[in-house]
Formats: structure tokens, C-alpha cells, sequence
């Protein structure tokens, strides 16, 4: 994961390229830390419903702590029109205290008196949670005369929010202008699983791309397909991989705009590029309707694709048997329906039993592995969305490019 250098400091490891500095080989003692965090939870009535990214950012917080910093956090909540109370970061200070083991206080805004004030006062070892950055359209503007205010609270800058790092905001690149700024904990952990995975992976390498549109991953595949020995293709976007051959695809979801887009990453893949060859299908996306199993070219009229079929989910398991790297983005179906879960669930069982470095990435993905009881069984689950796409992408991601270099 994190490379050690010499003086067994630890450092990580950039896309094979820069090494970044990482916070945890600086002395903080006595200094106010700011450290950037995706705390971006969904939340219900006030309450937290999956509270995965406050758990994955506070072991940063709590060794900074433990260390006798003075920890700054600030982080995104939604995307607020203005002050909308239901976005405020307020509801997530007793969770993260929770997680951090000692209190965390709380400000009434991330910059101007009540930051100010609320920073001055804290004491080593101390853990403030600023107000949501995006109360302030500054932030995604990533206006210098925003990010010099924040930079203000602190003495040191840490990125740990690697979901938020494709973004060039005030609050993730900006502050980098006015502090030195270091990689935190989690941070150094997505690197180093990507590092491992793409950089340096033990063959054969398998790739298993899911989700319904092609064209949001069109450039992923196709960096992908330099890099694999097989890709595997499930979910909605098969579809438009067969329709782009001509083959019948009858109610379900095509991505109309793509067809040229998928005959080019098929021309590019040389016989890696692997799709379903029988699909589940049903009249109507819903449970409880009857379900055929139908060859992927002979999808009739009236029946929709709705998860890989069990010949498919057997030639996939084959093919990660014995993997020496998997990666994985997005179900095969769509899992959050009983009734088309099954493929997810096999190929999320194949995946952790294939014996190799598995890396899972993607919302959707981990929301399923979360509710088919999969979670815990892989090498690594990505925090980030976009963000992993991005980096899986070959794109350099701006909350990273900021980082010292080691």
C-alpha cells in the first residue's frame, strides 16, 4: 500500500508516478490542522442512514488527534440552493464524535467570526467541524479570496477526501495555494489500492464493469482494455453493446447516442471484451412478474435486461477463478430488486473468492455488497464514485496534483 522510504516514514504512492507526502510523517503537535473530509452521507429526518464515509474519515482525524493536533474538519453536504437547514453538518458532529472517540465540536459556519472564533479557542487534541463549505457558492467557484479564508484557520492542510479529489474546489485544491498541503489517511489507502491494482497488478487481470451507461464510461473502458487480460461487461450498458452489433434488445434500456461509442471500445478490446451471452428478463422492471431467461441476441419485444443470466454469471466465475487482480465497478443487474440481484450477488461471491487483489469501487456497488451481505470479503472498497472513475479513467485528478510531494 504506502511505499516506506528509507527513514520508515510512511509516504504513498501516486498512479505510479510522484510520490506525495503523506501527513502522518509530520509533526502536528500543538498545530491547527485543516483537513478536507467527504462527509457527503445521505441522510433522512435529520439522522444519518449510511454513515460508510464518516467511518472511512475518522481514523485520520483520530490519530491527528491523539497526536495533539488541532483538528479542523470541513466537508460537502449535498448540493444547497442556500442555507437549507437539512444540509447542515450539525446532525453529523455526534456521529463523528462517536467514531473519533472524543468530542467534536461544532461551527456555525466555515469562515468569518463563528470559524474564527471556534478555531482560536481549540486546544491540542481538540476536533471542530466546520459548517457545509457549499453554503457558500465560493467553494465550487474555487474562489481564491474563499479558499484564503479557510486557509486561515489553519497551519497545515490535509486532502483526505479522495471521493471529492476530481473536483477543483476551494475547499480540495484551493487552500493548497495558502498551506503546505499533505495526503491523509484514507487518502493514502485509495492510492495505494489503485497503485496496486493498476500500476503494478498481478496477472491475470480482470475488470467488471456494470451500471447503464456507456457513455459516462466509455474513456474508463477503454483505458481499462490497455491494462486487462479480460473486461467484463453486465448491466443495463450490454445493452447498447448489443444493439450496436444489431441485435434485438427488445424494451430494455439502450443508450441510443452511444452505439458508435460501444462499437469502438468492441473494435479496441481484440477479444478481451467480454458480455453476457443469456439475460434475466421480465415485462416490467418490478418483483413479482414472470422472468425468462432469454439468449442476449434474441431479447423479444415487450421483455427488458434486467441481470446477466446464470450461463453468463458461469463463464464470468470462470474467469475470475484464479484472478491475480480484479476490479470492480458497478452491479451486473439491477440489484437493489430481489428478482435481478442474483447475478450481482454471484459475480460479488466470485469476485471475493477469486483468490486475487480485489478492488470494488462505485455507490451502486457498494450499496449492493452492503445489502447482499458481501461487505468486508474484498482487498478494498473505494469511497469514491467519480472519483475512482476518474483515476480508473488515466485522468489526473486535481485534489491529488495539489499534494507536496514526498
Amino acid at each position: 500500500m504506502g511505499l516506506q522510504l528509507p527513514h520508515g516514514r510512511p509516504h504513498l504512492v501516486y498512479g505510479g508516478a510522484a510520490l506525495k507526502a503523506s501527513i502522518t510523517s509530520v509533526d502536528v503537535a500543538g498545530k491547527r490542522v485543516l483537513v478536507r473530509e467527504d462527509l457527503n452521507v445521505p441522510m433522512s429526518g435529520g439522522h444519518i442512514t449510511d454513515d460508510t464515509r464518516v467511518r472511512a474519515a475518522a481514523p485520520t482525524l483520530q490519530h491527528l488527534a491523539s497526536r495533539g493536533a488541532k483538528v479542523i474538519v470541513m466537508s460537502h453536504l449535498g448540493r444547497p440552493k442556500d442555507r437549507e437547514p437539512e444540509l447542515s453538518l450539525k446532525p453529523l458532529a455526534p456521529d463523528l464524535s462517536r467514531r473519533v472517540g472524543r468530542d467534536v465540536l461544532f461551527a456555525e459556519d466555515c469562515v468569518g467570526e463563528p470559524a474564527t472564533r471556534a478555531a482560536a479557542a481549540l486546544q491540542p487534541g481538540q476536533v471542530l467541524l466546520l459548517e457545509n463549505v457549499r453554503y457558500h457558492t465560493e467553494d465550487e467557484a474555487n474562489d481564491p479570496g474563499f479558499a484564503r479564508d479557510l486557509a486561515s484557520l489553519g497551519d497545515l492542510f490535509v486532502n483526505d477526501a479522495f471521493a471529492a479529489s476530481h473536483r477543483a474546489h476551494a475547499s480540495v485544491v484551493g487552500v493548497a495555494s495558502y498551506l503546505p498541503a499533505y495526503a491523509g489517511e484514507l487518502m493514502e489507502s485509495e492510492l495505494g489500492a489503485l497503485h496496486t491494482a493498476l500500476d503494478n497488478p498481478r496477472r491475470p487481470m480482470i475488470a467488471v464493469v456494470g451500471g447503464a451507461k456507456v457513455s459516462t464510461k466509455v474513456g474508463v473502458l477503454l483505458n481499462l482494455l490497455k491494462k486487462v487480460d479480460a473486461l467484463l461487461i453486465g448491466g443495463a450498458m450490454a445493452n447498447t453493446f448489443f444493439k450496436a452489433r444489431g441485435w434485438a434488445t427488445g424494451a430494455g434500456l439502450v443508450e441510443d447516442t452511444a452505439l458508435d461509442e460501444a462499437r469502438k471500445v468492441e473494435a479496441a478490446g481484440g477479444g478481451k471484451l467480454v458480455l453476457p451471452v443469456d439475460l434475466v428478463c421480465a415485462r416490467r422492471m418490478e418483483a413479482g412478474g414472470p422472468l425468462r431467461i432469454l439468449p442476449a441476441d434474441k431479447v423479444g419485444p415487450q421483455w427488458m435486461a434486467l441481470d446477466i443470466g446464470p450461463q453468463a454469471v458461469r463463464d464470468f466465475a470462470s474467469r475470475l477463478r484464479g484472478a491475480g487482480t480484479v476490479i470492480w465497478n458497478g452491479p451486473v443487474g439491477v440489484a437493489e430488486i430481489p428478482d435481478f440481484a442474483d447475478g450481482t450477488k454471484k459475480i460479488g461471491e466470485a469476485v471475493a473468492a477469486s483468490g486475487g487483489y480485489t478492488l470494488v469501487g462505485g455507490g451502486d456497488t457498494i450499496a449492493a455488497i452492503e445489502a447482499l451481505g458481501l461487505a468486508g470479503r474484498y482487498s478494498h472498497v473505494s469511497t469514491g464514485g467519480g472519483a475512482t472513475l476518474e483515476y480508473l479513467e488515466g485522468k489526473e485528478l486535481p485534489g491529488i496534483a495539489i499534494l507536496k510531494e514526498a
